[in-house]
Order: C-alpha cells, then structure tokens, then sequence
C-alpha cells in the first residue's frame, strides 16, 4: 500500500505564491475598468486567447517537448471550462455591480471549496480540521483587511455577489482536472489550457455579444486588455502551474487569500494608499489562517505536546 503524504509548501513555493498573488491583485481592478467599454464574454476570449499567443510562441521558441496530446486533450478542455472559462466569465460580469474589494472577499472563498472538493476526490488531501479551520481563519482576515466598508453591500445586488462565489466552487472544482496534469510541463499545461478556453470562448462572444458591431475600445481599456492577458495571464499561469507541480493543486489556491493582501500593498506603494491597524490585523489573521492549512502550526504544537 502507498503511503499517503501531504504536499507542504517551502519556502521557494511561498515567493512564487506572492509573486502570483501580487499579479492577481491587478486583475479585479482590471476587470473593474474593462466591463465599462466591452461584454464579458469578449473580455474573457481576448484575455484567454491573447494568453495562448503567448505562450504557444514560448513553447516554440523554448523547444519544449510535447506530450502526447490524443490521451490527453479532453482534460485540457475540463480544466480551461473549470479554470478559466466559467470563473473568468462570472467574475467578469459580477463585477458590474460589485466592488473589487468585496470580489476579493468573496473570491478568497476558493481555499475552503477546493479543500471541500480535494477530500471528496484525492487519497492524499483529505480533509482534516486544520485546513478546514485554515480556510476560515483566512477568509475572516480577508474581511478584515478591506474592511467594512468593502462588504457592508453583502447581500445587495445578490446574484452578481453569487456569481463569483460561484466562480470560486468552480476554482475548487477545476483542482480535480489540475492533479492530472502533474507529469505535463507547466508551460505546455497553461498554453493548453488557455488553448481550449479560447475554443469555448469564441462562439459565446460570437453569439452573444456580436463583437464585430462593438465600438473601439480607449486606448486604456486596450492596454489593460493586454495586460491582463499577458501578465494576469499568461505569466500568471506559467507560475501558477510550476508551484501545482511542486505543491499540489490545493495549496495554490491558497493564493485567493493573498490577493488582497498584494492588492492593498499595491495600492500604497504605487497611489499613496494609507495601511492602518486593521489592515495589519487582518494580514495577521490571514498569515495564521495560511500557517494552519500549511500545517506548521498543528506541527509546531505536537511537537511540544510530544507523543500521548
């Protein structure tokens, strides 16, 4: 019988997960801008499909060696509709009556339905009351962090709020396609996937938002298009798929609790933002909640209770 283990993040998977978070803590604010000059569902194509430009180039120009494809495709297709194309869409059109900071909030519920989904399908990350108590611990430090201000509108506009909770299930769900790609290199994985989302894509923004009748976008809308394509996207995913394959797919969604965090640091190194005591308690509460889902706090107290 193989003996279960428990894939623990080092410190090389803790920079890379930063440095992911601090990519992502744009995107809401991206999102935010974009929705006010095109449809979701032309945001989401050119986000993806400008993404697999990208990165199929890189893999030709790298010389990357390819899989083989045919055993493999259809799980590129379940991951770019759990990952990309189902949660980009809805948190796109969520946040045409959501505010970033309560999009954050409700996107940091991802950690608490991936565990969910990993104990229901994974020998190996079942559920126990650390990451259980992990996932909560965090998200409250996500609420304290972008204070009350930011979700005191709970509640109101209910089905957009919705929208990207249901977005972050559909980040837990997409854990179960992300395990199979643990022995495909992380850059053909992204191109992949974003390849497969761009295919889905293109006929809703066909159908649906008939994009040829469109205005032209501004020029600022253009360049933070770009931006969330080639940095939001497709870099973020050549990070996101190297710390899958060296930490598992569950500890990197860890990243939806760090958001916030980079988006606040962000706001004051770049606008001048003012950080206050709340914002350094729910930083605080978000590093324990992420420390008990890590497991080094359960460890830590073992360890001093020793053997019963």
């Amino acid at each position: 019988m193989n003996k279960l283990t428990h894939q623990v993040m080092g410190p090389v998977e803790w920079v890379m997960l930063m440095v992911l978070s601090a990519i992502w803590g744009g995107s809401f604010y991206f999102f935010a801008v974009i929705i006010k000059e095109l449809p979701v569902f032309t945001i989401v194509f050119f986000r993806v499909f400008l993404a697999t430009v990208a990165l199929w180039l890189y893999v030709l120009v790298s010389k990357q060696a390819l899989p083989n494809f045919k055993p493999i495709w259809h799980n590129f297709f379940l991951m770019g509709f759990c990952n990309n194309v189902v949660p980009f869409s809805l948190i796109v059109w969520g946040e045409q009556r959501v505010a970033p900071g309560l999009a954050a909030v409700l996107n940091a519920t991802t950690p608490f339905f991936a565990v969910i989904v990993a104990h229901l399908s994974t020998q190996n990350e079942k559920l126990t009351w650390n990451r259980l108590a992990g996932a909560l611990v965090g998200l409250t430090g996500v609420a304290a962090l972008v204070g009350f201000d930011a979700i005191k509108n709970l509640g109101v506009d209910l089905w957009f709020q919705l929208a990207i909770v249901l977005a972050s299930v559909s980040y837990g769900i997409s854990t179960i396609f992300g395990r199979r790609m643990a022995g495909i290199p992380p850059l053909v994985t992204a191109a992949s996937q974003t390849a497969a989302s761009s295919v889905m894509m293109l006929p809703l923004m066909m159908v649906i938002d008939h994009p040829f009748s469109l205005t032209m976008p501004s020029v600022k809308v253009i360049l933070f298009l770009l931006a969330l394509a080639l940095l939001c996207t497709a870099v973020a995913y050549l990070i996101f798929f190297n710390i899958v394959k060296r930490a598992g797919m569950t500890n990197v969604t860890l990243v939806t609790l760090l958001v916030p965090v980079s988006a606040m640091l962000l706001g004051a190194m770049l606008l001048n933002e003012q950080i206050s005591a709340r914002h350094f308690l729910g930083m605080a509460v978000i590093g324990v909640g992420l420390a008990l889902i890590d497991g080094r706090i359960p460890r830590k107290i073992g360890a001093k209770l020793g053997p019963a």
